[in-house]
Formats: C-alpha cells, sequence, structure tokens
C-alpha cells in the first residue's frame, strides 16, 4: 500500500477510535426497574437520543432523569412528571435528545438505562 494511502486508512481509524472513546458506552439492560415506562435509547455524539410513546404532546420538560453510581457504572432512569392526557392523535413514538452534560455523565462513562426496552 502506498504510503499516503497507509497514512489516510490509520488516520481514518485514529478518528473512529477517537470518536468512539468520546462518548459513554451504552450496557444493554433488561429493565432494572420494569415498573418504569419502556424507552428506547440510542447513543450519540451529542447525547442521548430517548424514544418513548406520545400521542403528541410529550415535551422534554415532562422527563426527568436520575443518575445512579453506586454500582460503578451510571444506571440511568427516565419518568414522567405527570401522565400525558392530551389525545391529538394515534399513539407514536418521539424522541427526545439529553446531552451528556445535561445529565451528568463523563467521556467514556459505562452507562446503563433501568427502564425496561420499548
Amino acid at each position: 500500500m502506498p504510503p499516503s494511502r497507509r497514512s489516510l486508512l490509520v488516520s481514518g481509524l485514529a478518528l473512529i477510535v477517537a470518536g468512539c472513546a468520546t462518548r459513554p458506552s451504552l450496557i444493554v439492560s433488561d429493565g432494572v426497574w420494569p415498573e418504569l415506562e419502556p424507552v428506547g435509547v440510542t447513543v450519540g455524539r451529542e447525547g442521548l437520543s430517548l424514544r418513548l410513546a406520545s400521542r403528541g404532546c410529550t415535551l422534554k420538560a415532562d422527563i426527568v432523569f436520575r443518575v445512579d453510581r453506586s454500582e460503578g457504572r451510571a444506571v440511568l432512569a427516565f419518568a414522567r412528571r405527570r401522565l400525558e392526557t392530551c389525545r391529538f392523535g394515534d399513539v407514536a413514538a418521539v424522541d427526545l435528545l439529553f446531552r451528556y452534560a445535561e445529565l451528568g455523565l463523563r467521556r467514556g462513562e459505562r452507562i446503563a438505562v433501568a427502564n425496561p426496552r420499548l
């Protein structure tokens, strides 16, 4: 492989590894507390994207979270402040972005979500 292609490949791999190291890693959980609402969680560059069922009026301000670090990792639990009572349509999914700093998470930290999976 020519030197220019090799250095490009090494640079690309270094960027990929650096990108992975800068965000927390999600540990898949089957729901530590099954009484919590099921959610879907996607780990992104900026933060966690939380997916939950909604009839059209769920806002980020309606969701509270708790972080527990007693087991050597960050365990996140999400809950609604109040039940959703609007009836704008059929139940669909809504995605809400929670930034890592907002959740109090650190780079490279191992995290788990206590909610059951959606």
